[in-house]
Parts: C-alpha cells; structure tokens; sequence
C-alpha cells in the first residue's frame, strides 16, 4: 500500500512503477467525490451516491474507508480478493487513515509512504493542480501535517524530491518485496 499527503505525487509515482513492473495492477478505489474532469468511472474511481457509500460499508464490502477533505474513500473488499486470488500483486494508493486499517487487516501488506520534501512544496503542488479552491488547499495542508507525523509507522518513506529518483526507490522497495514473495 501507498500513502501519503494529497498532493505529494502519489499518482504520478505509482504510475512510473506501474510502466515498470506490469505485473502489479492498481486497485481502484470508491469516493463520494464528484470527479475532476478527466477521470472516468471505473478507472479513476468508482464514483458512489453517500447512500450507496453508507450501504456497502454496513455490508462490510470495504477493507478500508476513511474521510479525507469531506469526501469519504475506500478499497472495495471486491477490488482486491478478486486480483489476490488469481495471484496478481496489488498496489492501493490510499490516505493515512485507511492505510492504518489495512496494516490491522493486512499486517503482511509492504507499507510505503509518500512524503513531500517540505511543506512549502507541498502546497505549492496543491496550488498548482488547480483542482482546489484556497480554503480547501488549506484544509488539505492541515491534515498533510497531522499525516506527516505518521511517517515512522510505516515500513518505508520515499521523499519525492525528484521525480525519477523517488520512482527508482519505489521500485526497488516493490521489487524486493515481490522478490520475497516468490521465495
């Protein structure tokens, strides 16, 4: 599992190891959000009605949800037994407060998390996707902060400075736990 800030370039990493171990598949997660032009149902997101959300929580179809920004997100329980069972590794790319129940249901699951290499270029990322209106830049930059402090829970930290070398670390984090898989 990936975590990390919004903004940090979560994504964007996971997309390069993607290009460069094809064996993984992405999860797709769910959110109540609206999606951001571009993003296509089923691709993105599964994109869910609160109620629909509200439903498939109390009927334990979720690993992990969490509330991020007034938007609730979770891994379908679906999205991963289906690829576990025919053997594919899975990459989820989720927030601080998912990743912890995913640790408690997975413990066994390799824990990465995505740090920016400061505040000030995190929200200058922020700013500069153009998604978010100033007040929720600042609220993404307050619960950046408290998720930053989470940093020593997890297993590894991958500080996206420079876009290749964080992506060179990644996959090598990915690979060694693949490796020792197959051992």
């Amino acid at each position: 599992m990936i975590t990390g800030p919004s903004g940090v370039g979560k994504g964007t990493l996971i997309n390069g190891l993607l290009e460069r171990t094809p064996e993984l598949e992405l999860s797709i997660s769910a959110t109540t959000r609206a999606p951001r032009p571009g993003e296509e149902p089923g691709v993105a997101y599964h994109f869910l009605a609160d109620a629909e959300f509200d439903r498939r929580v109390q009927a334990g179809d979720f690993v992990e949800h969490a509330t991020y920004s007034g938007n609730r997100y979770g891994t379908l329980r679906s999205e991963l037994e289906r690829r576990l069972a025919a053997g594919v590794p899975v990459v989820l790319e989720i927030e601080v407060q998912g990743a912890r129940q995913v640790r408690a249901a997975m413990p066994e699951a390799v824990q990465v998390f995505i740090a920016p290499p400061s505040s000030e270029a995190l929200r200058a990322r922020l700013v500069g996707r153009g998604t978010d209106a100033p007040d929720q830049v600042d609220a993404r930059m307050r619960t950046a902060e408290e998720e930053m402090a989470a940093q020593p829970e997890f297993g590894h930290v991958v500080v996206n400075d420079r876009l290749e070398d964080a992506t060179d670390q990644l996959a090598r984090i990915v690979a060694a736990a693949l490796s020792d898989q197959a051992t």
